[in-house]
């Protein structure tokens, strides 16, 4: 249950310390959607709530997206905001400090194929990039519809 694809590295990114990653997969439903991508502030610091990008426990090759909800003995307890979706630590138990590579600062929808007119390209420059919040209803308020 991959929650970013593959492509995403921190080599890519303009600055040594922001990368894109681009989502898939339900496990952050409403919140971040099949196809968001994320702009990745690598090696920040964490807090309860933030959206978090961190190596799976036990696929260290795999990254996934979640929210870290609570500092615990070992790391972070990390969920994801679809409860029905899994793949979190509700699975796997806490997740340890060095498995989490960064926090999620903006979600931004690429430009689909059928937005190429100057109308759909105005609408979608203002509802395509959102904050993320560590406040999860703030967060949902300002998803791009």
């Amino acid at each position: 249950m991959p929650e970013l694809s593959q492509e995403t590295e921190r080599g890519r990114s303009l600055l040594p310390f922001l990368g894109v990653a681009e989502v898939t997969g339900p496990s952050m439903v409403p919140t971040l959607q099949h196809g968001d991508r994320l702009v990745v502030h690598w090696g920040a610091r964490v807090g309860t709530g933030d959206i978090v990008v961190l190596r799976h426990p036990f696929q260290q090759d795999l990254l996934v997206v979640k929210r870290a909800v609570e500092r615990r003995e070992g790391g972070w307890w990390v969920l994801g905001d679809n409860a029905f979706a899994g793949g979190d630590s509700t699975d796997y138990g806490v997740v340890p400090e060095d498995l989490v590579l960064g926090k999620a600062r903006l979600r931004y929808r690429p430009l689909g194929p059928g937005q190429r007119s100057p109308l759909a390209a105005v609408r979608w420059a203002v509802s395509a990039v959102r904050p993320l919040f560590a406040d999860r209803s703030a967060s949902r308020r300002l998803r791009a519809r």
